[in-house]
């Protein structure tokens, strides 16, 4: 891959907010692909990095997905709840080790491996999240999961065969992008037919 270091010229950067995460506009100039400079200013938000995984057992043909209240999705015209993997911000830990929690906060389960698959910019265009995906096998379920009460989570558990889940993305009950990409990665190299 190639560099773009020297396509960018930084002017100025202005703190917007920084009520739980931070936002910035960045006043810049990009060199064009004709070589000429056009100056640009963008606002971006910085959340932090994350991680999801998908919780599967190979053996039932089972996977493990959470239904959550989301607010930016219900203001843009989404009036369910949202059905996700589980997932959740780094805060600066191992992305294998933030996952495992998020595991056992979310759903109840503990797992003792979790794979990570690629990592993904869910949305470059206004925000500085990596994604790490993972998949991770699981079995018993010592606790009831739920999130935190305390961050506003409201998380109801569930499992299901495989191919139901896979079906949601086209009728549209699934519409989460990380839910959407294990799954398709789940289709492809654990649920073949």
């Amino acid at each position: 891959m190639t560099g773009i270091t020297d396509r960018v010229k930084m002017h100025a950067t202005t703190i917007l907010s920084m009520r739980k995460y931070l936002l910035r506009n960045f006043d810049f100039s990009w060199r064009r692909t004709d070589g000429s400079w056009q100056r640009q200013q963008r606002e971006i938000y910085d959340k932090g990095d994350g991680a999801a995984v998908l919780l599967y057992d190979r053996t039932k043909q089972t996977v493990v997905l959470i239904r959550q209240f989301r607010m930016p999705a219900f203001v843009s015209g989404y009036p369910h709840m949202m059905v996700e993997v589980a997932a959740g911000v780094l805060d600066g830990a191992d992305p294998a080790t933030r996952i495992k929690a998020e595991i056992e906060e979310e759903t109840g389960y503990k797992v003792a491996h979790v794979e990570k698959v690629f990592e993904t910019y869910m949305s470059p265009g206004a925000f500085t999240e990596k994604l790490h995906l993972f998949i991770a096998e699981y079995d018993a379920r010592p606790g009831k999961g739920g999130g935190l009460e305390d961050e506003g989570e409201d998380i109801e558990v569930f499992e299901l065969p495989f191919a139901e889940a896979y079906a949601m993305i086209a009728t549209g009950e699934i519409v989460d992008a990380k839910t959407i990409i294990l799954l398709q990665f789940a289709r492809l190299n654990l649920f073949k037919d």
